[in-house]
């Protein structure tokens, strides 16, 4: 093909997964995917070596944005998506005040325009993550809110959890729960031998169980989507996998630090290895990775929770949550698709297709009249990870010095380069 524009991208010989292909950009759209196209006037990208997918959908992030901004804020957090892959966040409500209101979602957007990442705000469930009110819905999803939820709380009335499912349905959206039965947890890590050798109370695998099975069932009773943020454990994975057999219309997320990290790094005494829910047992790693691969859990996304060094020097007082962004897909290509747990297609369907889906938005594939959201990466090359070099404002990464698969190169969003390597 030739052909001419003032708006043109075009990459050349990459690798589309299992084929050989160019991709050609114009005004923010895949125009053509095919071999040997030539576009007069388009800027070029020499991709041979490197695969092309689509642009991360990262649906679990917290960016920190408005309120707590000395942890991260929308630029910084939006610079680590870019160094990482992804070109889609969902973020989640928890900021302060609470996005609770369309003039809080209307902040996001607006902030969020100059980065080149497509920033998608997630509303509370309840007024103030409170568990007594719920929000506007309506409003709220006319504002510009994709999903609803009060990560990092539960709602802990089933009754309002089931007339927010209700509402957000009618709203043409979903709740994702954050599945903690707060009666049984209060711990600061996994209640088995790290809690008790540490002498420091732990929260049990049917803290989260027990709430995704009131879930489970109020979406099997009902008919009513809902979706079960950042499982962590085997019971949680059992839960979900026979709630889809039964038909419930029920979706599930992991998080990178969950298929590949265990109980025994809080030993070290370190915050860093400290998130909600904790990190489990090896059998708990073990189920996760296999609810993946049979397709229980659809989701991969980061639960990026970033903290200062200052908050996370105690171990014990330290706020739970890690970053994650720049460092997910080499995490996921070293401990899924390196040992063949995981195609790489099957990869992105977890990384970018459901996740979109979930959401409702448009974003997560490659094909002709699609965004053209990129992200071309070497997936044999090997980096160490380096805390300081992340662009994130706070560095509580668990993966610290790790050796990782799969360097991003290039992430393309809207046709545009928003970051090299």
């Amino acid at each position: 093909m030739n052909t001419e524009s003032a708006d043109l991208l075009l990459i050349k010989n990459c690798r589309l997964f299992d084929k050989e292909c160019d991709i050609l950009c114009s005004n923010g759209y895949i125009r053509e995917m095919s071999q040997g196209i030539n576009a007069k006037g388009a800027t070029i990208i020499d991709a041979s070596g490197l695969y092309a997918a689509p642009g991360i959908v990262d649906m679990h992030v917290h960016l920190r944005d408005p309120g707590q901004t000395y942890k991260e804020d929308i630029l910084t957090g939006c610079a680590a998506a870019a160094a990482g892959g992804v070109t889609s966040i969902a973020a989640m409500p928890n900021t302060v005040p609470v996005c609770d209101n369309p003039e809080i979602i209307e902040y996001v957007k607006e902030k969020s325009k100059s980065t080149g990442v497509h920033v998608y705000p997630i509303a509370a469930v309840t007024k103030g993550q409170n568990g007594q009110e719920l929000c506007d819905f309506e409003s709220l999803k006319n504002a510009g809110a994709v999903a609803f939820s009060d990560d990092g709380k539960p709602v802990e009335n089933a009754g309002l959890m089931l007339e927010a499912m209700k509402r957000a349905h009618k709203a043409g959206s979903i709740v994702i729960s954050h599945c903690e039965d707060s009666s049984l947890a209060g711990g600061i890590i996994n209640e088995g031998e790290a809690s008790k050798k540490l002498n420091v109370k732990g929260i049990p695998n049917s803290a989260e169980a027990v709430q995704a099975a009131r879930e489970a069932i109020l979406s099997l009773t009902s008919g009513l989507p809902v979706h079960i943020a950042h499982v962590s454990a085997a019971e949680t994975v059992e839960v979900i996998r026979e709630a889809k057999k039964r038909g419930a219309k029920i979706t599930a997320e992991t998080c990178p630090h969950y298929i590949c990290l265990d109980e025994s790094k809080t030993l070290t005494r370190d915050a860093d290895f400290r998130m909600n829910p904790p990190l489990r047992t090896k059998k708990d790693v073990e189920a996760v990775i296999k609810g993946l691969r049979d397709g229980t859990i659809d989701v991969i996304a980061t639960d990026h929770a970033p903290h200062t060094s200052f908050e996370k020097s105690d171990f014990e007082n330290a706020p739970n949550g890690v970053v994650g962004l720049e460092t997910s897909l080499a995490v996921c290509i070293t401990y899924l698709v390196k040992p063949g747990i995981l195609t790489l297609k099957e990869l992105f369907e977890k990384m970018s297709v459901n996740p979109a889906k979930i959401l409702g938005i448009k974003a997560g594939t490659l094909a002709i009249g699609a965004k053209a959201d990129v992200v071309l990466f070497d997936p044999e090359e090997k980096f160490l990870v380096l805390p300081i070099k992340l662009h994130s404002k706070s560095h509580n990464t668990p993966f610290k010095g790790m050796t990782l698969y799969g360097r991003v190169k290039y992430t393309i969003s809207d046709g545009k380069v928003i970051y090299k390597a």
